[in-house]
């Protein structure tokens, strides 16, 4: 009897243990399997653009178009009432952001395309059209192109950047500062003339040296040798001394005159008159008037015989 006594504790408390086991052990598998089914509920996929372009960015010169060539799909994500999304189709609001200065817009073809609906998976072939509307400087000018949404309450939006990169230009030319391609000059002395350089690229033009191409014999300076730097638009004025031989033969020839840089060249050819000198020419006009009255002479001595 006494052995059954120190018993029944050790058996109420296996008894209780085993109903605790058996009510709480239903209740955690029960609560394991929704925390299972949930996970296994995948979230829905977000709406978005994917933009795409091989060039996003490219150099020319500033009088070019820039032609950024890109692509856009639109994927739908899940959509309520168990819509297909191969038949969502979406308007989207097109925006351009460009420098000041600039003309840019995106085109469909060759019609600006302000507004576009896209189908959803389905890939839409643009481009953004920029051109420098005043001049611009060389250097990087950037591009953001903006899809949004035109559905109110749809904070769906993206945007694609591009940039373009304006390429220096060199061009000088030279030219007479009367005009004209041609002057007369006397033999045997210096004879001034004036040339005119300017430069007409889009940046400035360094170390400018001057040579020219005349008759043998003929002295031909520069009063500047070499320009270091002109600007943009800008002019200078170069003397240029012509010296030819004293006993040079009156009459016509060419001079070229080039002017040099690392970057740009031109020349100019002008024709060239040659004088006799006052001197000589009113020499030459007293050994006619000699030749004229010693034949006088000759003739009346010869009518007397």
């Amino acid at each position: 009897m006494k052995n059954i006594k120190r018993k029944l504790p050790v058996f109420f408390i296996i008894l209780t243990l085993t109903l605790s086991i058996i009510i709480i052990l239903p209740a955690a598998l029960l609560a394991q399997e929704e925390e299972a089914g949930e996970e296994e509920v995948p979230e829905p996929e977000p709406e978005e653009l994917i933009f795409k372009t091989t060039l996003p960015k490219i150099q020319a010169e500033e009088d070019e178009t820039f032609y950024f060539d890109f692509s856009v799909i639109y994927i739908a994500g899940d959509e309520p009432f168990g819509l297909d999304e191969d038949t969502i189709t979406k308007p989207f609001d097109i925006t351009v952001e460009y420098p000041t200065g600039w003309m840019a817009a995106v085109l469909s073809g060759n019609t600006e395309a302000k507004t576009i609906n896209l189908e959803s998976n389905n890939t839409e072939s643009l481009n953004l059209g920029a051109v420098a509307g005043t001049s611009q400087k060389p250097g990087e000018y950037n591009f953001k192109v903006t899809f949004k949404s035109a559905v109110d309450g749809d904070p769906l939006e993206q945007s694609i950047e591009f940039t373009a990169v304006i390429t220096a230009t060199y061009e000088i030319s030279l030219s007479t500062k009367t005009g004209k391609l041609s002057t007369d000059i006397t033999s045997g002395k210096d004879n001034h003339y004036k040339l005119i350089l300017t430069n007409n690229s889009s940046t400035s033009v360094e170390n400018i040296s001057f040579t020219s191409t005349e008759p043998e014999g003929w002295q031909v300076d520069f009063d500047k040798k070499e320009i270091e730097s002109i600007e943009a638009g800008e002019e200078e004025e170069i003397d240029v001394t012509i010296n030819p031989p004293e006993k040079t033969i009156a009459g016509d020839y060419m001079l070229t005159f080039t002017a040099s840089s690392e970057n740009s060249t031109d020349d100019i050819e002008i024709r060239v008159t040659v004088e006799t000198p006052t001197i000589w020419g009113i020499v030459g006009i007293g050994i006619i008037v000699i030749v004229i009255v010693g034949v006088a002479i000759i003739f009346t001595r010869l009518g007397r015989r």
